[in-house]
């Protein structure tokens, strides 16, 4: 099956639900046979999701920059865990080893994942799918105004339907496992 890239927050602040629905996440990846390229942290629901998909029977593999190995936060649990010299490299491990990409809910870390890996879907580089999964209309604000920019063409519609926008796990793996071959 596919080794699915989760992008998610790492803050260690978050409510209960966020948490929930990384666990939801984790495990829903491991019954359906995924494997799990995330971050490589053990904090907040990027530690939730890989706690989750192991316990569900997924291969695990994070990567994590020295520096934040050096914080003492790398998930040491990880079936595989690759360690970068810093956060660029991290994100070019994390795009090659992994088949498609899912996005929750997060922070400026989260974006800067997504956007990275959307952008150079649009640009050709890879043909893997991105998911953002809009949890309770986590994203329903960002999802509007880029789809306002595509009025000012700053976004081709084409760029921004290769962005697959769902509302739940389910319909993202489901949307990943129509794009992905076996």
């Amino acid at each position: 099956m596919a080794a699915i890239c989760v992008f998610c927050a790492s803050s260690r602040t978050l409510d209960q639900k966020w948490l929930d629905l990384a666990a939801e996440t984790g495990t829903e990846l491991g019954r359906r046979g995924h494997s799990l390229v995330s971050g490589g942290g053990i904090v907040g629901m990027m530690g939730v999701v890989a706690e989750a998909a192991r316990a569900a029977g997924a291969h695990t593999l994070g990567v994590i920059p020295q520096a934040l190995v050096d914080l003492e936060i790398a998930d040491r649990a990880s079936d595989e865990l690759v360690i970068t010299a810093d956060m660029f490299a991290r994100k070019t491990v994390m795009i090659e080893k992994a088949d498609a990409f899912i996005t929750l809910p997060g922070g400026l870390g989260t974006l800067d994942e997504l956007f990275e890996v959307w952008t150079t879907a649009m640009l050709g580089m890879h043909a893997k799918p991105v998911v953002l999964i809009d949890s309770d209309g986590f994203y329903s604000g960002l999802v509007e105004w880029l789809s306002g920019l595509t009025s000012h063409r700053f976004v081709r519609d084409a760029a921004l339907s290769q962005l697959i926008v769902v509302p739940d796990v389910a319909s993202a793996l489901d949307a990943i496992e129509r794009s992905v071959p076996s």
